[in-house]
């Protein structure tokens, strides 16, 4: 059966990397949903999160091919709810004199923020789960989205310090 993981994977902050990571997926054909890389509190370490769906094989095998990667320090599958993830939205909603109170309402709801307002326009930035972009995305359809931009997934283990879980490698 084919399910959503979310990987948090530890890599040496140098030229080339992703390349690296982003081919061992395309080689075996296996589609990267959401991709977010970032430098961590060591400038020479990134954090790569990575969405893919796929089985429970697959996934193994995944891991194993990255874990041979040279510059792969750790790789750890996120649990949702062991986690904390987010993504970024901008989506620039058209508006109207009519429209644009309504528009205010549902930015207030979702507690999301204006970042621009035009004349015919105004731009939302959002930051949420997954399921709260789409929602907010859903509501501001039938208004108008003019432009929008998603950042991939970023997420964390909660606490102080990551427990180790099933599929944890390190170098």
């Amino acid at each position: 059966m084919t399910t959503t993981h979310t990987l948090s994977v530890l890599v040496e902050n140098s030229p080339g990397v992703l390349a690296r990571v982003a081919s061992l997926f395309s080689r075996r054909a296996y589609n990267i949903d959401s991709l977010a890389v970032g430098p961590t509190e060591n400038p020479h370490i990134s954090r790569m999160t990575i969405v893919i769906k796929v089985d429970g094989h697959a996934l193994e095998q995944v891991i194993q091919q990255l874990d041979k990667l040279i510059n792969v320090l750790s790789i750890t599958e996120l649990d949702p709810v062991a986690s904390v993830q987010r993504e970024l939205l901008l989506v620039k909603v058209t508006t109207s004199p009519q429209t644009r109170s309504q528009v205010l309402e549902t930015v207030q709801l979702f507690r999301a923020k204006v970042v621009d307002v035009a004349q015919d326009a105004v731009t939302i930035e959002a930051t949420g789960n997954s399921e709260k972009i789409q929602a907010l995305l859903r509501v501001l359809e039938p208004y108008g989205i003019k432009e929008l931009v998603q950042s991939g997934l970023v997420a964390m283990e909660r606490g102080l310090k990551p427990g180790m879980t099933s599929h944890e490698t390190s170098h």
